[in-house]
């Protein structure tokens, strides 16, 4: 057995909302009518009520389903440039767009990104300060590639009114927007308010099957639209991703605050096991960098062991550093599912 497979094995797990098979979909299908009509092609009532609820509750103008958020962000980012007439774009290096999406700016927009800031910590309104004249300015609520960090909001402010001033737009990637308003105590609406586009993903913190949201003003979503036909992301029928999509978001949107304070709870415990420790020390949202002390084969053989023995999954995969092996948690539905005194055990037999 390898490490992923004992954790596939595991009937509880630290992270997420619980195994992602189908009946993720089934139990968001269980309550409809079966009647009821699907989408087409981008219109009809069942997209178009979760497109307005979600433009209401941003405080945005306009909102549009796209099947994924990759998808959506180089759209927003193409717009802006042809709007500005300026073929830069800027963003920090761990952002999504640079590392996970195979050049799909460049290769297909021709756009020419500006990295900001430095790939060990968030990027600072100084930085942006000293930004070339670029299209937009895309910023990432929080920071996953680096546990979780989130900027002050007074910072988020200074960097909103800076780029109005110098005309860059400034796109949020908020895919986990949600997870992030416990921290602010603010409401969706205030924090998108700072921003001239917004991305939210419905996958991720939600838990629904796939989807993503893409809002801004109306000339924008409009673009948008037509964007989304040119990529083929306007599907026969969305409906097995928005009806699932906006089940999860109804049912999680308001326990993100108790998220955050069970990753809190459990980074404590992790970091208090010697040559253990996390990133945030103390998490900002539910998801923080778990770090352990040890080649790849002694961190993986002991993990594996732990999971085997317990029954509770901490991880499927790791990351080798010099000296030491990272992985993520982001705790949701499941975290909750586990009995204390389980979590006690796994506790007793990670302390070396």
């Amino acid at each position: 057995m390898d490490l992923q497979a004992s954790y596939q094995q595991t009937s509880r797990q630290l992270s997420g909302h619980g195994k992602r098979n189908v009946g993720v979909l089934k139990q968001a299908l269980e309550a409809i009518d079966a009647n009821q009509s699907s989408d087409h092609y981008g219109t009809g009532e069942v997209i178009e009520r979760f497109e307005q609820k979600l433009s209401k509750d941003l405080g945005i103008e306009d909102a549009i389903f796209f099947p994924s958020g990759t998808m959506a962000q180089q759209i927003a980012l193409r717009i802006w440039a042809n709007e500005t007439g300026n073929r830069s774009v800027a963003y920090h290096p761990l952002c999504h767009l640079e590392i996970h999406e195979q050049d799909g700016l460049k290769q297909l927009h021709h756009l020419e990104p500006i990295l900001i800031g430095d790939d060990k910590r968030l990027m600072t309104l100084d930085e942006v300060k000293a930004l070339p004249d670029v299209a937009c300015l895309l910023i990432e609520l929080p920071q996953r590639e680096l546990g979780g960090y989130l900027p002050p909001f007074a910072e988020l402010e200074a960097i909103s009114r800076h780029c109005r001033e110098r005309g860059i737009r400034l796109h949020l990637d908020g895919a986990r927007l949600f997870e992030t308003l416990p921290y602010y105590e603010k409401t969706a609406e205030e924090v998108c308010a700072l921003f001239d586009s917004v991305y939210v993903s419905f996958y991720k913190g939600i838990g629904g099957i796939a989807g993503a949201i893409l809002a801004g003003p109306k000339p924008f979503c409009a673009e948008a639209r037509i964007w989304k036909r040119r990529y083929g992301g306007d599907l026969i029928g969305l409906y097995p991703y928005i009806i699932p999509a906006d089940y999860y978001y109804e049912l999680r949107k308001d326990r993100m605050g108790m998220y955050v304070e069970q990753a809190k709870d459990l980074a404590h415990r992790f970091n208090a096991i010697d040559g253990v420790w996390t990133t945030p020390e103390i998490p900002v949202t539910n998801m923080f960098h778990l770090h352990m002390n040890g080649d790849i084969e002694t961190v993986s053989n002991r993990i594996e062991r732990i999971q085997v023995e317990t029954g509770i999954g901490i991880t499927g995969y790791l990351i080798p550093h010099d000296g030491h092996c990272s992985t993520e948690i982001s705790i949701g539905d499941a975290y909750g599912e586990i009995e204390p005194s389980w979590l006690d055990e796994l506790f007793r037999i990670f302390h070396p």
